[in-house]
């Protein structure tokens, strides 16, 4: 179905900065949006507070934790399943959300879809990880299950130090209290593949290549963060970091497309890497949010956030409903 006038997008965000070329590209186009910024927002459950024809644009992060905006995690996941049960199409609704927020459920679909990932253990408390190695590989790194940009990733080269760690209580699993203890791979040269999706299929991908200080392959041009001990973004060309693009093999796009659509992620990156002593592709993180590489068209050869203004215009002006796929 088709209107004359297009959908408004309320777009649903926490970061203060990071989709200024988002509004950007929609203002430029002349698309009617709304900011819709997650920290402020108050949900009356199942009343009618979105004007008719509107589509939600989920951009929620789930290191908003890190910015003191914990609170709006399993906010978010609430107010996404009251938009849903009241019919409002949501990009990057309810269940893509669910995944991007937990590791544990990431591993847990990789292995449905038959796919590879690092040697890992759940655990609920820190006092548990030193246990839960022992049916590890050194050197592991302890994850929060809920996280990004690599915030409150630990590497342990030994058990000692590993238990020594988490009996001094030092050791953070983040806002939900569960941790992911899991082996740390060798990469094969250095380097991990990051693929974009864009309605569900492929749109490009990078080779990111770091000297392994950093936890933080952040490729985005927009992600700018204070550095720190475990933290490097690609806003500026950094000597430990760099972005290139990539071609994977098919059957690599054909599993990157199969776990958007398991995960229900419309916009959003899986990344993976190549164990150097096995040559296996081990995937080890699905993100819903995504923010491209900086310098597109040098890096990739085009500007992403033009083609995500063309599938946003298609989808307000009466294209596939969002969710649908």
């Amino acid at each position: 179905m088709s209107h004359d006038a297009p959908a408004t997008i309320a777009v649903y965000y926490e970061h203060p900065q990071w989709f200024e070329r988002l509004f950007a590209e929609l203002e430029r186009r002349g698309l009617p949006y709304r900011r819709v910024l997650a920290t402020e927002h108050v949900l009356d459950p199942g009343a009618a507070e979105l004007a008719p024809r509107t589509i939600v644009f989920n951009r929620m992060s789930a290191s908003a934790y890190t910015r003191g905006h914990g609170d709006a995690i399993a906010y978010t996941a609430d107010l996404l399943h009251d938009l849903e049960l009241r019919g409002v199409p949501v990009i990057n609704g309810a269940r893509a959300y669910g995944y991007e927020i937990s590791k544990a459920k990431q591993l847990a679909l990789l292995a449905s879809l038959g796919l590879r990932a690092p040697r890992t253990r759940v655990v609920h408390r820190a006092d548990q990880a030193p246990l839960a190695a022992r049916a590890l590989r050194f050197p592991i790194v302890v994850k929060p299950n809920t996280g990004g940009r690599g915030a409150g990733v630990v590497r342990f080269d030994t058990p000692e130090v590993l238990a020594e760690v988490a009996a001094s209580g030092a050791l953070a699993l983040g806002p939900d209290g569960v941790g992911l203890v899991q082996e740390l791979i060798p990469k094969r040269d250095g380097k991990i593949t990051r693929v974009e999706v864009l309605d569900g299929r492929y749109l490009y991908a990078i080779d990111v290549t770091t000297s392994g200080e950093t936890f933080d392959l952040c490729p985005a041009d927009i992600c700018r963060v204070p550095v720190a001990v475990g933290e490097v973004c690609l806003t500026e060309p950094a000597p430990t970091v760099s972005a290139v693009r990539a071609e994977p093999p098919p059957d690599a796009i054909a599993e990157v497309e199969a776990i958007a659509r398991a995960a229900g992620i419309e916009i959003g990156g899986v990344e993976f890497l190549i164990d150097e002593r096995t040559g296996e592709r081990l995937y080890y993180d699905i993100n819903a949010l995504s923010n491209f590489v900086a310098n597109p068209v040098e890096t990739i050869g085009f500007d992403p956030w033009e083609r995500l203004g063309d599938w946003l215009e298609a989808r307000a002006r009466g294209g596939v409903p969002a969710g649908a796929r």
